[in-house]
């Protein structure tokens, strides 16, 4: 019987390794900070990629290290370190810190709140007029999350989750004018969420009687 070599052995791994799908944020890049970016700084530094500062910050020296890397390793060479390039590098799967995440989910809120007062238009998917769906849509969109168009399609993609487990930047999904989800707004904190109501885009709370008998759940999209 034959003996695999390591490097055998690693890429037979790799290549049966599931490989989950991940937010089209889970990834770092130039600009990004915090002690991840350190933690692979150090890790290139330590395999002879010039690094001369380890200070958590991805500047242009760390991408063009990640770049050179990613060439040895015959993958695109982008300088961006997404999941498969971190794994080689790091030898564990990518995931998004809570710090990135919740900075994520601010981000899509603080823009959601951009558009408080835009009037509500049936198959509005602009500032000029949105509906509830398409003001989600558009939303996640400006932040590069790419959604699907109305508002029960949106209700299947994400992890569902209970009121208790709500976050700013989840989503919440209600029964309105018919079975199933029929309306859709962005969940913000102490029970607020914006959404595109008849009377445009406004911030309401879950706890209205309104809203709270027609509530069906909740999804978690980053």
């Amino acid at each position: 019987m034959r003996i695999m070599t390591r490097g055998l052995l690693f890429g037979l791994l790799f290549s049966i390794m599931p490989l989950f799908a991940y937010a089209a944020d889970n990834q770092f890049k130039e600009g990004d900070q915090g002690n991840e970016i350190a933690a692979i700084q150090m890790k290139l530094k330590e395999k002879g990629y010039k690094i001369t500062k380890i200070d958590g910050k991805f500047s242009t020296e760390t991408t063009k290290a990640v770049r050179n890397f990613q060439k040895r390793q015959k993958l695109k060479s982008d300088g961006i370190v997404e999941n498969r390039t971190y794994y080689i590098l790091m030898g564990k799967n990518l995931k998004v810190s809570n710090e990135k995440v919740q900075d994520k989910a601010k981000q899509i809120t603080d823009t959601a709140k951009n558009y408080v007062g835009v009037p509500y238009k049936f198959g509005g998917t602009s500032p000029k007029g949105f509906d509830c769906s398409g003001f989600v849509q558009y939303v996640f969109g400006q932040k590069k999350v790419t959604l699907p168009r109305a508002a029960d399609e949106q209700y299947k993609v994400g992890k569902a989750i209970t009121q208790k487990e709500l976050k700013q930047g989840d989503l919440v999904f209600f029964s309105t004018y018919e079975k199933g989800a029929s309306h859709c707004g962005i969940y913000l904190e102490q029970g607020k969420f914006i959404h595109a109501s008849s009377h445009g885009v406004m911030v309401s709370h879950l706890g209205e009687s309104y809203w709270k008998t027609r509530y069906l759940g909740a999804k978690r999209i980053i």
